[in-house]
């Protein structure tokens, strides 16, 4: 019997955190990868909240270290602060936390992926997912009418499946800001019979530092450790100044009377 051919081993949709290692798991046990991404310059990009670790994820950062991921290493080269929280409180509830220079993390995401042997990377948007009389798996069709044949495919979508955006009283369709949502992959999935559900994530503001006030603020010393999320040991040398502020009643009372909206 012949063998079948296929373009690509696995295909991966989508060039967020999990796509990123998707991809490069897959490129680096030897399997041809094709990673599809929307915009090869917004791989990696984190536009919420620019850290890594804390008290609820932190763990997981050494765990794709232990599985020879990128995270820790991307995040070892692009911190701008480290801390350990909770360090008044018992070993359990500790945790690292880097705080991370966002467009470094992502063009260095891009360089490493772009260097990998055993991958491709497309800017492509999937559209449908080809399937055989067993449904099994046989390819990928994107929105251009492009058609990739795999053995496998991964959906790291993140927020782009049937993405809103929420901007004050504005509702937007969207994956993320000035990005489009991905519609047909949602169609897609859901004839498939597969329930889509949707996680809201806030994402805050930016603001100018030259219109900020510094001395008003809380400074936030880094900590010198000896140690990042890579088990090879890193002294922590990266001490870009960090600051806090609180909200106060007048904060509050604006939010009490823009509850109905």
């Amino acid at each position: 019997m012949k063998k079948a051919h296929f373009d690509f081993d696995v295909i991966v949709i989508g060039g967020g955190h999990a796509g990123i290692e998707a991809a490069h798991a897959a490129a680096k046990m030897g399997s041809q990868t094709l990673l599809l991404t929307l915009t090869i310059d917004k791989i990696g990009l984190m536009p919420c909240n620019p850290a890594l670790g804390g008290i609820g994820k932190g763990h997981l950062l050494y765990e794709v270290s232990a599985l020879g991921g990128l995270m820790p290493q991307l995040a070892t080269q692009t911190y701008i602060q480290a801390r350990m929280l909770n360090t008044r409180k018992g070993p359990a509830v500790q945790g690292l936390r880097l705080q991370i220079d966002k467009d470094a993390y992502s063009a260095l995401s891009q360089k490493m992926l772009q260097k990998m042997a055993n991958l491709t990377i497309a800017e492509k948007i999937a559209d449908t997912i080809l399937t055989d009389a067993n449904n099994t798996v046989t390819g990928v069709v994107t929105e251009d009418g492009t058609t990739y044949t795999t053995r496998s495919v991964v959906i790291t979508t993140g927020t782009f499946l049937n993405g809103k955006l929420f901007i004050g009283d504005k509702v937007l369709k969207g994956g993320r800001r000035e990005e489009q949502a991905v519609t047909g992959l949602s169609r897609f999935l859901s004839a498939m019979n597969l329930k889509l559900g949707r996680l809201k994530t806030g994402t805050p503001p930016r603001l100018l530092a030259a219109s900020l006030d510094f001395s008003q603020m809380e400074f936030q010393e880094p900590d010198p450790l000896n140690y990042l999320f890579e088990f090879a040991p890193h002294k922590s040398t990266s001490s870009h100044p960090c600051y806090i502020t609180h909200t106060n009643e007048q904060t509050h009372e604006i939010i009490q009377k823009n509850l109905h909206r």
